[in-house]
């Protein structure tokens, strides 16, 4: 931020000066809005030191400002860098030249556990291995920016860049207008109109002409327990791409597809986030779950591009630095415009004893870029872990000199923070990323990953507890009017246009309709018990209540002290409701109903996804508040009585209700914008399909207990299912001052006008059943309504208040059991047929 003389470098003062009235001081206001802004929106990082449990982004509100000049000293650099590490991955798994005239020593290439022998040969479609190259850079005491590493095999931190760009370019809109900050849309663009013109290249001529020469691109990701998932997800959507994992891909005939609700459809691109060697269990590692049995197979046919290409974790080798000058010579004839830190791999004696002799301190990293090697069982520290005393390391370099590479220390310069009130400094560093463009050429994002140090840390690294920073390139130039189309398109190109739904993304939908079901029933009826416990007839609905709040799965079902008393049942019923606390509360409901829409995230608006987020972490909030839940991130008191005894006995029960009645209406708002705001095809019929089979099971079930127990006809009875059924406003008006037994039971069950009415809700869903057949297409299976009755076939309302000598409603109870064992079959027939494609669900084809 300072020059030499300790003055404000030009760019700041402008900053500061376009700050407004309250300058500095506002910053308290920024940064509070930026964690709000993290936390409704959702960004989180695994970090691995926390079991995998989400940590909130770490973003800093202050921006990493870099004038236009110094600017294009790093551009002209990294642009090198990525043309000079293209020249050199096709070199290696082509002709191999380079190893021939000595410039790489063969043992770093085929010594490597990511040189994969497997690609030897395999030139992908278009002829490019790499679309994405990172450049990790730092700058020195002496100004110069420095390479401190290469990220070429799944460089992260495109997404999270984006994000951080969004969240504070809103905050100080001002300066970033008025400074000429570049935009980085078009560099996304460039990406995804890269990616296309080469996936183009593996389509078959009746694929250009049905798909209107639009190739089928997806973003293959480990999953949501990867440190980067959220990336992961957010890319996706941005760049317009199917998120897959491994298991939704499946090779048939040296072609790449993705299962679907309505069978497998051609995948062209990947863009990858998987490591090299969980690529592909048959060929590369064979424990991996996360990868695709084939993959391999289908590049070297040419009939997939995979960016970046499988092999290419080699280049990110520390060692690799020492040898990249004669390297760029050779090849260009150029020197490199941005230096790389000094290095010195101890795989050459004289090398490592040139380093030892020179050398008292150094970071010592893997060679192998954090790959395990079978000669070393202690590998180097890393950068992570700061400069180590390098004659405590003599013997283990000795034992295993491939396995390590010396790096000498290159203190890293600070940025401006904003922190408790005043602007402290950490140091930095940045990624800056170079995109292959459609000529052949790289064009640099006009911005970086930019991260800052945690808290008395050397180095950088975002699982110590450092955080990010958006990164302003300033301009004097308009900005990029790049279009990632490449012509206007016309009428015709619209026809028969269709978003896929894959696997996953189905099986997704339906437990996202699910979940938010069954968290409104339990809600409810937490609601419903908590409201009961001090009225008159409280004691003789009691093992009712605590029954129902057992079927729901409230409490622990086989606890007999939580049934006997009360108190009892009320304390267990309330330390129960966050989400570790081992029984499926409704805040573990509602974190499920999250993750599960987190998937689906591209098919929800922005308000819809903000409600959900704002039930699960509202009610999480409450929770801690009245000490009914631990801190986010503990775990102590998951999975039992252990946990519970841990929470007061007392609590609050009518901020409890509050918060729940808070809860209620929020998940109303979700089920509005499930029913307003979703486009009404197959997904949504799943979506559609999942909430009515929960709201099946929660009805027959309520119903039988509640029939069982012999309380269907008193008072307390009556009201709690009329409460349960939310239809207590429409029987008042119906039968004002009567107590009817029949009268309830034709609302709640046999009325088809009433959205909660059981039948209505069953024959809604056996209709939305084959219509999801339908629309899924592929081979002919046995209708769904051929395994449910229809609905006119079902019990009339004398027969369902008919008693028998014991004065229990055997048909009533008997049609709950058989309802619900059919809504449970269907359900388990959606998932064989569209989730897992099970063979089993194959034999129920009908014969033609």
């Amino acid at each position: 931020m300072r020059d030499d003389a300790g003055l404000l470098r030009a760019p700041w003062r402008r900053f500061f000066g376009l700050l407004g009235e309250d300058g500095v001081a506002g910053l308290e206001h920024a940064a509070t809005v930026v964690a709000r802004q993290v936390r409704d929106n959702d960004i989180t990082y695994n970090a691995y030191a926390d079991n995998g449990e989400p940590r909130p982004w770490a973003l800093d509100v202050l921006p990493f400002i870099v004038g236009e000049d110094e600017w294009a000293v790093i551009e002209r650099g990294v642009a090198q860098r990525a043309r000079l590490l293209e020249a050199l991955i096709a070199d290696i798994y082509g002709s191999q030249t380079i190893l021939e005239r000595g410039l790489l020593p063969p043992a770093l290439v085929f010594g490597h556990p990511g040189y994969l022998r497997a690609m030897k040969g395999a030139v992908p479609p278009g002829g490019r291995y790499l679309q994405i190259v990172g450049v990790d850079l730092a700058r020195g005491p002496g100004g110069q920016w420095t390479v401190m590493g290469h990220k070429t095999q799944a460089p992260s931190g495109l997404g999270y860049a984006l994000e951080n760009r969004l969240i504070v370019a809103s905050l100080f809109a001002e300066p970033f207008r008025s400074l000429g900050v570049r935009r980085l849309a078009p560099s996304y663009s460039q990406l995804i109109a890269t990616l296309a013109q080469a996936a183009r290249t593996t389509m078959t001529e009746d694929e250009r002409r049905t798909r209107a020469g639009s190739p089928h691109i997806a973003l293959l990701s480990p999953g949501p327990f990867s440190e980067t998932y959220f990336e992961h997800a957010f890319l996706s959507r941005y760049l317009g791409l199917t998120l897959v994992e491994g298991t939704d891909l499946t090779v048939r005939g040296d072609k790449l597809y993705l299962k679907t609700l309505a069978g497998l459809e051609r995948v062209h691109g990947l863009l990858r986030r998987l490591d090299d060697s969980f690529c592909d269990p048959v060929e590369l590692r064979a424990d991996s779950t996360i990868g695709v049995p084939g993959l391999l197979q289908v590049m070297r046919a040419g009939n997939v591009v995979v960016s970046n290409a499988p092999g290419a974790s080699i280049l990110e080798s520390a060692a690799l630095h020492g040898f990249l000058p004669g390297i760029v010579d050779a090849l260009f004839g150029e020197t490199l415009e941005l230096p790389s830190v000094a290095s010195w791999w101890c795989g050459e004696d004289a090398v490592r004893e040139d380093a030892l002799t020179k050398l008292a301190e150094g970071w010592l990293v893997p060679t192998w870029s954090g790959l395990p090697h079978p000669a070393s069982s202690d590998m180097p520290p890393g950068l992570a872990a700061g400069p180590q005393r390098l004659a405590d390391w003599h013997a283990r370099i000795a034992a295993a000199p491939d396995a390590f590479t010396i790096q000498a220390p290159l203190p890293h310069s600070c940025m401006p923070r904003y922190e408790d009130g005043a602007l402290t400094h950490r140091p930095c560093s940045l990624r800056v990323y170079a995109i292959a463009d459609i000529s052949g050429g790289w064009n640099v994002l006009p911005g970086a990953f930019t991260r800052m140090a945690g808290e008395r840390q050397t180095s950088v690294s975002m699982q110590s507890g450092g955080s990010s920073v958006d990164t302003w390139v300033l301009s004097s130039r308009p900005g990029s009017s790049f279009s990632l189309l490449p012509s206007p398109m016309k009428p015709g190109d619209f026809a028969h246009r269709h978003r896929t739904v894959s696997s996953r993304a189905a099986e997704n939908l339906f437990w996202a309709g699910r979940y938010c079901e069954r968290a409104e029933n339990s809600v409810r009826l937490a609601r419903l018990i908590l409201e009961s416990l001090d009225n008159q007839d409280a004691g003789d609905m009691l093992p009712t209540l605590t029954e129902l709040a057992a079927r729901f799965e409230l409490i622990p079902a086989d606890d007999p002290a939580v049934r006997a008393t009360r108190h009892a049942f009320e304390h267990a019923l309330a330390v129960g409701l966050h989400e570790h606390s081992g029984t499926a509360s409704v805040g573990r409901t509602i974190a499920s109903q999250a993750r599960a829409c987190g998937e689906i995230r591209a098919r929800l608006s922005n308000d819809h996804w903000r409600t959900i987020l704002a039930a699960r972490n509202d009610f999480r909030d409450a929770l801690h508040a009245l000490s009914l839940a631990p801190p986010v991130g503990s775990h102590a008191n998951e999975g039992g009585e252990a946990g519970r005894e841990e929470h007061h006995e007392s609590y609050d029960r009518v901020a409890l209700l509050s918060a729940l009645e808070t809860l209620a209406m929020q998940l109303s708002a979700v089920s509005g914008a499930q029913g307003d705001r979703m486009v009404r095809d197959e997904a949504w019929r799943l979506l559609f399909a999942g909430r009515h089979i929960e709201r099946v099971i929660g009805m027959t079930t309520f119903l039988h207990v509640v029939a069982d127990a012999g309380v269907l006809a008193t008072t307390a009875g009556f009201d709690c299912l009329l409460q349960f059924f939310d239809s207590t406003l429409t029987y008042r008006s119906l039968y004002p001052g009567r107590l009817e037994v029949p009268a309830l039971l034709d609302l709640v069950v046999v009325d088809p006008t009433n959205p909660r009415g059981l039948y209505g809700v069953y024959e809604r869903l056996a209709k939305k059943l084959d219509e999801i057949a339908a629309a899924a297409g592929g081979p002919p299976r046995r209708p769904f309504g051929e395994a449910m009755p229809p609905a006119s076939s079902l019990p009339s309302l004398e027969r369902l208040c008919a008693t028998d000598a014991t004065g229990r409603y055997a048909t009533l109870t008997g049609l709950c059991d058989e309802l619900a064992a059919h809504v449970a079959a269907a359900s388990n027939e959606i998932s064989a047929r569209y989730f897992i494609h099970a063979e089993h669900a194959l034999a129920s084809r009908v014969s033609s």
